[in-house]
């Protein structure tokens, strides 16, 4: 099988995330002040990138930082800026919300300048260089978590010297499994749930996500030879001895999470592709999910 988009738009991600950090003189302003409170609004892919930056950001003293599925968010709560996260700028649930927000309130980040949400929202940032052909995101997503992470002062340069690290590492190893938990403490736990997320998507394969430390509260109880529970960052003291007794496989590289999703993109096309399967055009997806009413 040829090269998939996928494939070349998860491998650019380095380079697009050092793009990402370079548009943050010009955009910074437009992002959340320190100080402001916060909520991060996205679906699916969107979601969990806004759980990571809402963890990174509390945890860099920024101010309180919430994170929500789009059709949950609760509209009663007064923010200072709600930030929508939409790669196609088209999403159902993204413009219904945008009807209940103040306009002055809302910041936008989308793929697409000519989107609806692009031409609704009153503050737009636009990240046009990293949108994707595939159904399946990647580097949209996490060019939105380099740029935010960019605006908190950290070091998105190394981020991609290690992202370009993830893309070296062997596979091979991994794709004879039949199950995978990914686990994650903190900012990680939104990286967990993406890496499942890419896995189910691509390769409608059984994939899981939970925070590291509630593994051992039930989910543990599926873990057994052949299986992955594969740590996106630092693991919870005795998870790997946990896991290891139950004789399930711990995956573990000495990546930022961030980085290390990379890897785990790269595992669900493999398996994708394994089992002769079209990542870019995954069973009953859309590039956007637009609801009829």
């Amino acid at each position: 099988m040829t090269d998939t988009f996928v494939d070349t738009e998860l491998a650019s991600q380095p380079a697009i995330w050092r793009i990402a950090a370079s548009h943050l003189p010009q955009m910074g302003a437009r992002l959340p002040r320190s100080g402001e409170s916060v909520a991060v609004v996205g679906c699916g892919t969107s979601w969990f990138i806004a759980m990571s930056y809402a963890v990174h950001r509390e945890q860099s003293g920024a101010g309180v930082t919430d994170a929500y599925s789009a059709s949950e968010f609760p509209v009663t709560r007064n923010y200072d800026r709600v930030v929508v996260i939409s790669r196609s700028g088209m999403t159902t649930e993204i413009l219904d919300l945008l009807d209940l927000l103040p306009a002055d309130r809302v910041i936008a980040i989308t793929a697409v300048p000519t989107s609806t949400l692009a031409i609704r929202a009153k503050t737009v940032i636009c990240l046009d260089f990293a949108d994707e052909q595939s159904v399946v995101q990647t580097r949209f997503a996490t060019a939105t978590l380099a740029l935010l992470r960019a605006h908190l002062g950290h070091d998105i340069d190394q981020l991609a010297t290690e992202a370009e690290l993830a893309l070296t590492i062997p596979l091979t190893d991994l794709l004879d499994a039949d199950q995978v938990t990914f686990v994650g403490l903190g900012a990680a736990v939104g990286m967990a749930c993406e890496a499942a997320l890419k896995t189910r998507e691509a390769a409608q394969f059984w994939a899981e996500a939970y925070p590291a430390m509630d593994y051992r509260h039930g989910p543990i109880a599926i873990a057994q030879p052949g299986r992955l529970v594969w740590s996106l960052g630092s693991a919870p003291e005795n998870l790997r001895e946990d896991v290891e007794r139950t004789g399930a496989t711990f995956v573990h590289h000495d990546l930022d999470p961030m980085a290390a999703l990379v890897v785990a993109q790269r595992f669900a096309v493999a398996l994708a592709v394994q089992r002769g399967l079209d990542p870019d055009h995954p069973r009953s997806l859309t590039r956007s999910v637009i609801l009829t009413q």
